[in-house]
């Protein structure tokens, strides 16, 4: 692709987040390879740095089971953006008018410590902790922004849009990296206080840290590099469900916290 008909992607893509409307697809304009994919991404970013008040505060990571590379028929993650603009610190209510199609994905997250050092790339599994400060709970609000079924969206599409990030709510409250055991540690959602899924960390390429480790050695390949107090969410330890106006939702991390807010 070229630089204007990726423009002109990240435009269309721009528009719908704006509007909160869905789009039945870019038609030419669709990437072909992940690396025009992430080009459109990079130019969305753009867009959303032109908002007033809007800063980038990190990473999400998506497509980190098994289940999900093999539905959207791909061998590793991928990644998006996380906005200021586009978060809330333990929000009680989110207005179901600001969004178009709403998935809700409850996620562990981590802060980093310092600006990464990307010429000590690649990272270990070892070594990972030592970049990190904290681990909190989460939950992504994603979108998949194109009227039809995930399945037939293709990974270089969600790619494109943003990692199908909408919005991202956090707990204020940090936990020591060592602190918490993330080998087999479980996580449960609930709407309208029916549990929908207990699910775990391993759900995250086996432990979340595998998830943190692939971001950072990727961005670092790019030249890219995770800053001082920025967030990794690094994936969903369940399914992603759907939510409607009227849910309540509850996503419950045990001793790390609980997210709950309304989707009104």
């Amino acid at each position: 692709m070229n630089n204007k008909e990726i423009e002109k992607a990240a435009s269309i893509l721009f528009k719908s987040k704006l509007n909160k409307t869905g789009i039945d697809s870019l038609y030419h304009l669709e990437p072909k390879n992940i690396k025009d994919a992430y080009k459109i991404q990079d130019e969305l970013k753009v867009n959303y740095l032109s908002l007033k008040n809007n800063i980038c505060i990190g990473k999400k990571i998506g497509c980190t089971s098994k289940a999900a590379q093999t539905q959207m028929n791909i061998s590793e993650p991928f990644y998006g953006n996380l906005f200021s603009k586009y978060s809330s610190k333990n929000v009680k209510k989110l207005n179901s008018k600001n969004f178009f199609q709403t998935f809700v994905e409850p996620e562990i997250s981590f802060r980093i410590k310092d600006d990464v050092d990307i010429s000590k790339a690649p990272f270990t599994i070892k070594n990972v902790r030592n970049l990190l400060d904290g681990i909190l709970c989460s939950v992504e609000l994603v979108d998949f922004r194109f009227q039809k079924e995930i399945s037939n969206i293709g990974a270089m599409n969600l790619i494109s849009t943003n990692g199908a990030s909408d919005f991202w709510i956090y707990n204020e409250k940090i936990f020591d990296v060592n602190e918490i055991d993330l080998t087999n540690f479980n996580v449960s959602l609930f709407i309208n206080n029916e549990i929908q899924e207990t699910g775990n960390t391993k759900n995250v390429l086996n432990n979340p840290l595998n998830a943190v480790l692939w971001l950072i050695n990727t961005l670092s390949l790019k030249g890219e590099a995770m800053l001082k107090g920025q967030y990794i969410s690094s994936g969903s330890c369940t399914k992603a469900f759907k939510i409607h106006s009227g849910n309540l939702i509850k996503a419950d991390f045990g001793k790390l916290g609980k997210i709950e807010f309304e989707y009104i």
